[in-house]
């Protein structure tokens, strides 16, 4: 894996999608800063400490049956190096990482696009790893850092080689077999199953009551509706 590491840019994925063609598969776009961080639905990710992980990994797998699935994927991989500061973090559907229901990841997955098909994908993360706690006070939603969990700093260079790593451990199995590869290892950590939560579209402000009974092997959210009647979730957002 080739690591290009960058002081300053707009943000990671903006930089791989632009230089995508010319990147190789699996390069690692590492930045210190991001001035126009980005988390799904176009939300603002603040990405001014200079400590915390901001990183897109670029992905040109052969076989692209499963790549919606490597959202859910890196959760877990992320979740799993956190675990071994001896901290448990939660997922919550379908890709955010809490500790102690605070966040303290956010993945977002953009696919390449050439003549309308689907070359490749840049998968995205920013982690929350050294933060004073005034900056976590300006962030728009109950969020924490590792260091604030650990009550001690996180070397960044060594958090981001265990990432690495973990994100290779299963990498290859899951572009070839997709969500079931790591489902266990996913609802092991949910924090929504067996919970009434509020599913919330992008494109609707209205939130639907919904009790989250389970996950299908495709990495759908399984909910049972107020009227009783079962309905699978493919995107949205949960509210717990």
């Amino acid at each position: 894996m080739k690591i290009i590491r960058l002081e300053t840019v707009d943000s990671t994925n903006t930089y791989a999608l632009q230089h995508f063609e010319e990147l190789d598969d699996l390069s690692a776009i590492c930045a210190n800063s991001q001035t126009k961080g980005k988390g799904r639905f176009d939300r603002v990710w603040i990405s001014d400490c200079t400590e915390n992980i901001y990183l897109s990994i670029v992905l040109k797998p052969n076989k692209k049956t499963y790549i919606a699935n490597l959202t859910q994927y890196l959760c877990v991989v992320v979740a799993k190096t956190i675990e071994k500061y001896g901290i448990e973090p939660q997922i919550k559907w379908p890709n955010d990482v809490l500790t102690n229901s605070k966040k303290i990841c956010g993945i977002l997955c953009e696919s390449f696009l050439k003549n309308n098909k689907i070359e490749g994908l840049v998968l995205g993360v920013g982690i929350n790893l050294n933060m004073p706690e005034h900056s976590l006070k300006v962030i728009n939603q109950p969020a924490t850092a590792l260091n604030i969990e650990t009550g001690k700093n996180i070397n960044k260079e060594e958090f981001l080689k265990k990432l690495l790593e973990e994100f290779f451990v299963n990498y290859s199995n899951t572009i070839e077999n997709g969500f079931t590869t790591f489902k266990n290892d996913y609802i092991n950590r949910a924090c929504f199953l067996g919970k009434t939560v509020f599913l919330q579209h992008r494109e609707q402000s209205i939130r639907e009551e919904l009790f989250a009974k389970d996950i299908d092997n495709n990495g759908n959210l399984i909910a049972i509706k107020k009227t009783g009647e079962e309905k699978t979730i493919l995107s949205g957002d949960i509210i717990l």
